[in-house]
């Protein structure tokens, strides 16, 4: 994804100098053809996000296009205020790009799962919130964020490049993308455990009609395509790689509730904790339950 993101931006600074990217000392191994092509638009701020969201403000009150990048936490929880107080309050054009969502860096413990990042982000006024779940969207994603008028935040993942989408479904930010249709269950996810989901959709292809709601944008969103998927279904579910409470599972139980929609709707994610284990990406999805195999089993258990 990472890569993904520095082709598109490369691509569009080529012909636009107002595209700046800056970096919290990362990015080694990726950026370099960047700095080197772009001199006078890369800044590396060091290990100091604070100030780095400071410069970028700055940069964009100034005219400029800013992309700043760093580990999950750090681009957000570490700078939350100056995201508020200085781009959201002044709806700048300052594009936070979170490298390693939910577990990717799982074995570096629970200070670097970034799984509490979306609620956070999407509290904040102003804000687009995107999470791709395939390299391909990630670069569609950064083209189009370019034109969005203020903040937005763009959460990646470390080493996911599977490309489940179909050509044919273009992404749009706001608008979901319907990978798999089904008419018994419909599991809505978002960033990389996509993928977990789809994959657990065929698997009990047999056995359940499962249809798969990529849902890459949890900001801005069109409620009324939402509402017209939801309400085909008498059991919808939610999977994310983050905490429940104030994520995706939450944007789906509030458009639910405040539409009276008549439909058994269940939550899958981390419930309320902080996941004190630590391990690899794809043990930490089976111990909160997101995994392929886990999702299989809550699917096979679902008296419809």
């Amino acid at each position: 994804m990472r890569a993904k993101f520095i082709e598109a931006l490369t691509y569009l600074a080529s012909s636009n100098k107002d595209i700046v990217l800056v970096t919290g000392d990362l990015g080694f191994g990726s950026f370099e053809q960047f700095e080197k092509k772009f001199p006078g638009q890369y800044f590396n701020a060091g290990i100091a996000e604070q100030s780095m969201i400071g410069i970028a403000s700055g940069l964009a009150k100034a005219g400029k296009i800013v992309f700043v990048y760093s580990i999950g936490n750090f681009v957000t929880m570490r700078c939350l205020e100056q995201i508020r107080n200085d781009a959201c309050y002044h709806d700048l054009n300052v594009n936070l790009v979170s490298q390693g969502g939910g577990f990717t860096y799982g074995a570096l413990g629970m200070s670097h799962h970034a799984t509490e990042d979306i609620a956070i982000m999407r509290a904040l006024p102003n804000m687009t919130i995107c999470a791709p779940s395939c390299s391909k969207d990630t670069y569609d994603a950064v083209l189009q964020l370019i034109d969005i008028k203020g903040p937005s935040y763009l959460r990646l993942e470390k080493a996911n490049t599977n490309e489940h989408s179909d050509n044919s479904l273009s992404y749009e930010i706001g608008i979901p993308k319907m990978l798999k249709e089904g008419k018994d269950i419909l599991l809505i996810a978002t960033g990389g455990v996509v993928n977990e989901v789809l994959d657990a959709a065929v698997t009990v292809g047999d056995e359940l009609n499962v249809s798969v709601f990529d849902f890459h944008t949890i900001k801005p969103i069109n409620h009324h395509i939402i509402l017209q998927e939801i309400k085909k279904y008498k059991y919808v579910v939610s999977i994310e790689e983050h905490q429940v409470n104030g994520g995706l599972g939450s944007l789906i139980a509030e458009i639910i509730a405040e539409n009276n929609v008549d439909v058994f709707f269940k939550r899958l994610g981390i419930n309320d904790e902080l996941i004190t284990l630590v391990g690899d990406q794809a043990y930490l999805r089976d111990n909160i339950g997101i995994d392929k195999n886990s999702i299989v089993s809550f699917l096979r258990n679902i008296k419809l």
